[in-house]
């Protein structure tokens, strides 16, 4: 075998850090939290709970980029406000199922539903 394998390998272009090292910092948190990767990433469903705390915007749906979701609940709550009881029933499961929903991100369970 007189043949030779060459491997070309293309020099790695480092790009120039835009920024203080403080928001370089935060910006890298916040994509391993929306990743679901990392040590942050693992810290995304306790995230999601606070940010679900937020009352009548659903954020936490919105977090977990189930837009259609939040929004079909926002729409929901203002027959339920009529009645308190059901909107706070509403609001509480909410924060459960973006909760549940964050950890399947985290496990790697795409399935969301």
């Amino acid at each position: 075998m007189d043949e030779e394998l060459v491997v070309h390998l293309n020099p790695v272009v480092h790009h120039p850090q835009r920024g203080p090292k403080w928001l370089r910092v935060i910006q890298e948190i916040w994509r391993e939290i929306t990743f679901g990767v990392g040590t942050w990433g693992a810290f995304r469903p306790v995230f999601t709970v606070l940010v679900a705390l937020i009352p009548f915007l659903f954020l936490g749906q919105h977090f977990n980029r189930e837009h259609q979701k939040a929004t079909d609940w926002s729409l929901l709550q203002i027959p339920l406000a009529l009645t308190i009881l059901l909107w706070i029933g509403l609001y509480l499961w909410s924060i459960f199922d973006a909760w549940k929903n964050a950890l399947n991100v985290v496990h790697g369970n795409q399935d969301q539903s």
